[in-house]
């Protein structure tokens, strides 16, 4: 447990930095037609990578802290990382708005026009 308190720590700020949505606007997000259309779905159908993450983050926001574990600590992880990436690669030239860029971002709990 003390390896996992240690890795949340090391975490923690650059998650409370990539996650700028509340688990309810997520939560809401996740539920729409846009959200369920972007991102990179296993095999080729069903839910996308992004939006099981969204889920995943959504549990993560409606927990304390101290009750996180160690699947929760490497998803952070991966979340900081997915958004420093996909925001790196700025937004594209079309409706930032309604880019699957933004959407995709989304689906990790980063809302850039925020």
């Amino acid at each position: 447990m003390a390896d996992t308190a240690s890795a949340l720590d090391d975490v923690w700020s650059e998650w409370k930095e990539a996650v700028n949505m509340t688990a309810s606007e997520l939560e809401t997000w996740l539920g729409t037609d846009e959200s369920k259309a972007v991102g990179q779905k296993e095999g080729g159908s069903g839910e996308s990578v992004g939006h099981a993450s969204g889920r995943h983050i959504v549990k993560i926001l409606r927990s304390r802290k101290g009750d996180l574990g160690d699947d929760d600590v490497q998803h952070m992880t991966k979340v900081v990382g997915y958004v420093h990436r996909h925001s790196a690669q700025g937004p594209p030239k079309e409706d930032v708005e309604t880019s699957k860029w933004r959407y995709s971002l989304m689906n990790w709990g980063h809302d850039p026009l925020k």
